[in-house]
């Protein structure tokens, strides 16, 4: 089982995962062995989530998710197939905790006085250095 949250715990067959060969640097190790993991999750066929969990997820993970809800999670940061499966486990969880946990409220703030001052006072500033710039035309004023 996979500890997302307090109460929430996700079993490892509810994941599938692929292995191909990783991309970047390593030369000849990187062409012949799969050692880059995906780790896919059917979010939409999940008995461990309820209808509005899927939707939050669905939401807020979006770009990672697929048409047919599926979630998609690549590793291939380390040089086995092992530890790049244990970050893919890591990351997804990690995935799955932000997008079910609430951001907190936003707080109201006001501008201070002071700063309200001070951009009248530039905003004046600046009128007076065009005024001064303008050309004086005789016996207009």
């Amino acid at each position: 089982m996979i500890q997302i949250t307090d109460n929430l715990s996700i079993a490892e067959d509810e994941l599938k995962f692929s292995a191909t060969r990783s991309s970047g640097p390593g030369g000849q190790h990187v062409n012949k062995v799969n050692t880059r993991i995906t780790l896919w999750f059917d979010v939409g066929q999940s008995p461990s989530l309820t209808l509005e969990q899927k939707n939050q997820i669905m939401s807020r993970l979006k770009t990672r998710v697929s048409k047919d809800k599926r979630l998609r999670v690549i590793s291939q940061r380390h040089r086995s197939q092992v530890a790049n499966r244990e970050t893919a486990i890591e990351r997804f969880a990690e995935l799955l905790k932000e997008a079910l946990t609430d951001p907190p409220p936003r707080k109201k703030t006001k501008v201070s006085k002071k700063a309200k001052q001070r951009r009248i006072n530039d905003k004046k500033h600046h009128s007076m250095i065009k005024k001064h710039r303008a050309k004086i035309i005789p016996g207009k004023d």
